[in-house]
């Protein structure tokens, strides 16, 4: 949530050509009662691109994934792991792990309104509910409706007493229930999620599930996806330089800002590009202290290039 915005997501393509991108969690109401475009416009360079979808309600998620699919997007995810108060007050994410016929039904409708995919973004569990025969009665149901594919984040949720930031650390992992999952359902596409921070790890897990969601850390430090779309995709593509990144970006930029977006929406997700990097340090600061002001434009991002090497 707040970070995998269209501007985010456009600078994650120049980084890895490969990569399924995901859409911020939608509430499914507010596609029905707000502005579409807002909400679901995006670039077309982000394909393939999934829309993830947060609610309860069969018919008003049906016809939020009708306008996703008229929009363009490959594939529907409903959002089954998000432990926020404000999520489980509407009675949506992980708290309707516990009623597993729900969800089926939300998967279903979907199904008969859409003919693109649907997947679930999922936990292990939820509080004392965190048996491996708790997950797989969640999955069974939905997997009958017509869900093929889980991305199951590898901790459970502790829906009362914990922060939205604490569930995503203090619940330990437990990546061998995932691998189990994929071993028990074969047929099933099963991606892991959670505390993915090197490329060591994420081929590790590969051998145990079809894939790898991250998330924090690409925010974190974007650049890592250049390494790690050449270690998954076996090859060496031509690598994209940190400053054609930037040059492309303020392309980017030119385009959006006439569209309405403001500068500092740009190059908020752009301040882990140079991690590690000598002069990284002064290009943030840059960066943060001039993209805010009012007549900020594209020609930011080609100045801040002279605080690092140009490589």
């Amino acid at each position: 949530m707040d970070r995998t915005d269209r501007h985010f997501r456009y600078l994650l393509r120049l980084l890895s050509p490969d990569a399924v991108l995901y859409t911020e969690m939608v509430v499914a109401q507010a596609i029905e009662h707000g502005d579409p475009e807002r909400l679901l416009g995006y670039d077309p360079s982000e394909h393939p691109l999934v829309l993830q979808l947060g609610g309860s309600e069969p018919s008003v998620l049906a016809a939020a994934a009708r306008e996703g699919e008229r929009r363009g997007y490959d594939a529907i995810n409903l959002n089954i792991g998000c432990p926020s108060d404000r999520v489980q007050s509407g009675s949506f994410g992980a708290c309707l792990m516990s009623q597993p016929q729900v969800v089926a039904n939300c998967v279903r409708a979907i199904r008969e309104r859409v003919a693109i995919p649907v997947t679930i973004k999922t936990r292990i569990g939820i509080d004392d509910h965190d048996s491996y025969e708790f997950l797989c009665e969640f999955v069974e149901p939905a997997a009958e409706a017509g869900c093929t594919e889980f991305i199951v984040h590898a901790r459970k949720a502790i829906l009362e007493g914990l922060s939205p930031a604490e569930n995503r650390s203090i619940p330990p992992l437990c990546y061998t229930t995932v691998y189990r999952l994929k071993r028990d359902y074969p047929d099933l596409c099963i991606a892991l999620n959670g505390g993915v921070r090197t490329t060591a790890e994420a081929l590790d897990h590969l051998q145990y599930v079809d894939g790898v969601m991250i998330g924090r850390q690409a925010y974190k430090e974007p650049y890592w996806l250049v390494e790690l779309q050449e270690a998954i995709a076996g090859c060496a593509p031509s690598r994209p330089s940190r400053q054609d990144v930037v040059c492309q970006m303020a392309d980017y930029a030119e385009v959006a800002l006439s569209a309405g977006a403001r500068m500092n929406h740009i190059t908020r997700h752009m301040l882990g590009l140079y991690a590690g990097e000598p002069g990284a340090r002064a290009w943030r600061r840059y960066l943060s202290e001039n993209a805010y002001r009012a007549n900020a434009g594209p020609d930011i991002l080609l100045q801040s290039l002279r605080y690092v090497d140009r490589r």
